[in-house]
């Protein structure tokens, strides 16, 4: 018996049977694709593996069991196609796949260097809830928006925001819109009474995706009935302790921005509040602040007071 590595012969007697042609038959479940052809006498021993389960066999096939063996034809690429198109289809496949392999994508595709607490916050505490309704207090200047602007970014890749509201102090509008242009890429249309004159007999809460608005300007009755007619993804609202309430005995004293904050908080499914002053030195306050978040919390101050008392962080249960 005489062994040939002879792929020359092998063609010439079985042409279908090369190294890399695709061969199915009968022989196997599956088709197979040669990794190595060697001839022994009048047969041929094939090294093949499986096209969709990658089993490895290593077979000897005598003529009559070649007969039953044909060739698959292999569809050769041209690489004519349009180059532009490819490579878009490519990168939206990419981002739309990123965040599960890229922990950080937000920090990676925006113009920040966030501080390990940022991160933090974001990535170990805020986004690891499966309904994020949170309280972000921090001191001042600590960058609770580029906090914010990552939570939104992260939320938005993730295919979970579409709409989104930014509520703050009027004097803060211009500096959060630029700062989400120029740190993340997101245009925030500003809506003040002009903006909503100038679209008379619409409601321009219901037809622009991102907003941007004031504290001030939003708690007025007929634009606050407006955005109750409206609703959102994600709302973020600066300075949410202006959003005050008080209870007095038996009688509680909401505040036109608190009556604001309830609006806001059945109109959300996410709901972010950032400050630096969350507590005022009254649980009852604080109780009721809470309360935009997940009504109902804390039924009163004294549950409030215990759970503090035993240091659990009420702030984490409002996430």
């Amino acid at each position: 018996m005489t062994s040939v590595n002879a792929s020359s012969q092998a063609v010439s007697s079985y042409p279908q049977v090369v190294p890399g042609a695709i061969l199915e038959g009968e022989l196997w479940p599956e088709r197979v694709r040669v990794l190595s052809v060697e001839r022994i006498g009048d047969c041929l021993r094939i090294q093949v593996v499986g096209v969709d389960s990658g089993t490895y066999r290593d077979v000897i096939l005598s003529p009559e069991q070649l007969t039953c063996v044909s060739a698959v034809p292999v569809s050769r690429r041209t690489f004519t196609g349009n180059g532009e198109a490819f490579f878009l289809g490519l990168e939206a496949h990419r981002v739309e796949a990123a965040h599960r392999f890229d922990p950080l994508l937000a920090v990676s595709v925006c113009q920040v260097d966030p501080l390990p607490h940022q991160i933090d916050a974001v990535y170990y505490h805020i986004l690891r809830r499966p309904r994020i309704r949170f309280l972000l207090a921090d001191d001042p200047g600590a960058g609770k928006t580029i906090m914010a602007g990552l939570l939104l970014k992260e939320l938005k890749y993730r295919g979970l925001v579409h709409r989104t509201l930014v509520v703050v102090p009027g004097h803060l509008r211009d500096q959060w819109r630029r700062e989400m242009k120029e740190r993340f890429g997101e245009h925030f249309e500003l809506v003040d009474r002009d903006r909503m004159r100038a679209s008379w007999g619409r409601n321009v809460w219901q037809e622009i995706p991102q907003i941007l608005t004031s504290m001030e300007f939003a708690k007025q009755g007929d634009v606050l009935a407006a955005i109750r007619d409206s609703t959102w993804d994600l709302i973020i609202v600066d300075e949410a302790h202006k959003m005050a309430a008080y209870r007095y005995g038996e009688k509680t004293s909401k505040t036109e921005r608190y009556k604001l904050g309830e609006v806001l908080s059945r109109s959300s499914r996410f709901f972010l509040l950032l400050t630096a002053t969350p507590h005022r030195g009254d649980p009852e306050n604080f109780r009721l602040f809470l309360d935009l978040l997940e009504p109902g919390m804390f039924a009163d101050a004294h549950m409030l007071e215990q759970s503090l008392t035993r240091g659990e962080n009420p702030l984490s249960r409002a996430g």
